[in-house]
């Protein structure tokens, strides 16, 4: 399904629970809106839509770099447990533990060294976990 039909269809819902899945596993999110009461659902129904709907099922970036892109972001807004669930959905997309390294060494430049700090050591326990570094 194109982006263009997405939007036609009204299916950002359904086109970002997928892409949601996809890039940071089933569990992980039926887990988070299984656990949604009706206050948070509206944060579930948000995010979902507009973040992973929308703005990940735009055409011109493939899922590698928009990974590449969230893990600088995160690391500019210094956002740790992000940090850790991006990690892992940037391995699900294709990105190597050297460009997830260089992603942060980037970031750490533009964003600081303390902030690039909590970044490493957030992506550094993931990656242990994945089996990816040891």
């Amino acid at each position: 399904m194109s982006y263009t039909q997405t939007i036609t269809l009204g299916g950002l819902f359904d086109a970002g629970l997928t892409t949601r899945r996809d890039v940071l596993g089933a569990a992980y999110v039926d887990k988070s809106i299984d656990a949604a009461n009706d206050f948070m659902m509206a944060f579930q129904h948000i995010t979902t839509e507009w973040c992973w709907g929308y703005a990940w099922n735009r055409p011109g970036l493939d899922k590698k770099t928009r990974s590449m892109l969230n893990l600088a972001m995160l690391t500019a807004l210094n956002r740790a447990p992000e940090i850790k669930l991006h990690t892992r959905g940037a391995i699900n997309n294709g990105v190597t533990v050297d460009e997830i390294k260089e992603v942060l060494l980037h970031a750490t430049v533009y964003c600081g060294i303390p902030a690039g700090l909590d970044a490493f050591k957030s992506a550094n326990e993931v990656l242990k976990e994945m089996g990816q570094v040891k």
